[in-house]
């Protein structure tokens, strides 16, 4: 299964493309092609740009909120990997580049994808010093208060008076 997606994108697609690219250049000539070309990479590299922002700043204000920003790393993924389609050449690696730009195509990718990697993903997975686990900080219930000098755990031990 593997084999025969990898051989459909990396024989196929570049076939496709060739002939898409030459059955433009003949309707509207070959060096408008290259411009059209030229002018699709400059919007889409403009519209990553945009959309890398939005994102960064969604998951700063996440992680201000001591929250795993999940969606929001999605997104940024998705928004890297419509770059790297719209850098290489071609009319179909630019549409699908530009549909994974705008937010409501891409909403609808991430979910599809975090619908299929939720089990390996976990729920409610948050960061505890920088190592995935529950909660944020010490393992507990939200809310928790916690003795973080270690008096509590001494007193308990009779080595505090």
């Amino acid at each position: 299964m593997v084999f025969l997606v990898l051989t459909l994108l990396f024989v196929v697609g570049p076939i496709v493309e060739l002939y898409v690219i030459i059955q433009v250049s003949h309707v509207i000539g070959g060096w408008e092609t290259i411009a059209l070309l030229l002018i699709e990479s400059a919007i889409g590299a403009w519209l990553m740009k945009r959309q890398g922002r939005g994102t960064w700043r969604r998951i700063q204000t996440q992680l201000q909120q001591h929250q795993l920003p999940t969606k929001e790393l999605v997104d940024g993924g998705l928004i890297i990997f419509a770059g790297a389609l719209m850098l290489t050449p071609g009319f179909l690696t630019d549409l699908l580049g530009f549909l994974l730009l705008i937010p409501p195509t891409r909403a609808i990718v991430r979910a599809a994808l975090m619908r299929r990697f939720s089990h390996r993903l976990g729920s409610g997975y948050r960061l505890i010093g920088g190592v995935p686990g529950r909660g944020f900080g010490p393992r507990g219930r939200a809310g928790d208060v916690y003795d973080t000098t270690g008096h509590e755990q001494a007193a308990r031990r009779g080595e505090l008076p």
